[in-house]
């Protein structure tokens, strides 16, 4: 199992969790980012985190090609 579907299956783990304990999914989302953010932000300098961060927020948008990519 590569990384990323470690962590797709880790993720469907937790929004499981938090419907059980009655957490809408959007809710939960917002708080595991939340969290994903603040715990990077211990082992990331700021500006390395912003950097990814800003990349991710630019490219959400699955029919654009990312910002790198050439036609």
């Amino acid at each position: 199992m590569g990384i990323h579907d470690w962590a797709r299956t880790a993720l469907e783990q937790s929004l499981d969790a938090a419907k059980r304990d009655g957490i809408g999914e959007e809710l939960a989302l917002r708080a595991l980012l939340s969290a994903v953010v603040e715990r990077s932000a211990r082992l990331r300098s700021m500006e390395d985190l912003a950097q990814e961060l800003r990349f991710l927020a630019d490219n959400l948008d699955p029919e654009q090609d990312y910002e790198f990519m050439r036609p």
